[in-house]
């Protein structure tokens, strides 16, 4: 099957980790009966976008939040694309995404590869790496759909890894993403479209809601491109619910059109996963 129904839930923050997680899987509930095939939660939906709360809310590997995911997506009978946690395993915390299926199965996990560390003048700064360690997979998986590939906010600035996602034979990319009030309005729309266009992919960025009182202020504006890098639908700053219907099978026609990735010079240059050449 090639045709599915994303929707991707742009929630805001809520005080506790219990009550973000209710509210997802509330959330969940709701996409399902839109016939939702797969849902999107955002990125670190269930703490506050900020290291010490990163860390403090950090949620054991394989844990009940990661039960409670997967029994939601089996009780919907949804793919789950579970936003991201901040996940603590081997002594370390990771920005870590995960892929159930319609049975609650994991079928794919993602740690952040790129932290954001930034430092912008007269805008934002931020460091991932005061808290979280990066993870170094290139994560592509198959489904029902077709290849779908896993990618977390700041990796969206990185084309090596979406290229190779895209190598990999995947024909949708989910990301899980938290844009600022700065970064957000300069480079969201870019970003999104033109990693849709070189890789003739569809992307989906689901982003958390804009909350006025938060230290780190989400930008918003939950996104879907298709593989001629148009934008399919967006959100604004505010709660709601992005649902788009696609069919998988125009990335390969696109790819066919405009061969994109066979007219690659692989006589001049390479890019491969090192140790994998």
């Amino acid at each position: 099957m090639s045709t599915l129904k994303i929707a991707q839930i742009q929630m805001p923050e809520h005080d506790f980790p219990s009550e973000s997680l209710e509210a997802a899987c509330d959330a969940v509930a709701r996409a399902a009966a839109m016939r939702a095939d797969i849902v999107c939660l955002p990125e670190m939906f269930i703490t506050h976008y900020d290291t010490e709360s990163m860390k403090k809310d950090a949620v054991e590997e394989g844990g009940y939040e990661m039960e409670r995911l997967a029994e939601t997506a089996a009780r919907y009978g949804v793919y789950l694309q579970a936003g991201t946690v901040p996940e603590a395993a081997g002594g370390k915390v990771y920005n870590t995404a995960c892929l159930f299926d319609r049975s609650g199965g994991l079928v794919a996990k993602h740690r952040k590869m790129h932290l954001f560390d930034i430092d912008i003048r007269g805008g934002q700064s931020f460091r991932e790496s005061d808290t979280l360690s990066a993870g170094d997979q290139v994560t592509v998986t198959g489904t029902e759909f077709g290849r779908i590939g896993m990618a977390v906010c700041y990796d969206i600035r990185f084309p090596e890894l979406f290229r190779l996602m895209a190598l990999k034979g995947a024909k949708l990319i989910l990301v899980p993403a938290s844009f600022n009030m700065t970064t957000g309005p300069a480079h969201w729309d870019l970003c999104f479209r033109s990693m849709a266009m070189y890789n003739q992919c569809f992307i989906a960025g689901t982003a958390s809601a804009m909350t006025p009182e938060a230290s780190y202020k989400s930008y918003g504006h939950s996104i879907i491109c298709d593989p001629w890098g148009q934008i399919l639908g967006e959100l604004e700053s505010e709660e709601g619910v992005l649902l788009t219907e696609i069919d998988t099978d125009r990335a390969s026609d696109i790819r066919n059109q405009l061969p994109i990735l066979k007219n690659r010079r692989e006589d001049v240059y390479e890019l491969a996963e090192k140790g994998r050449l």
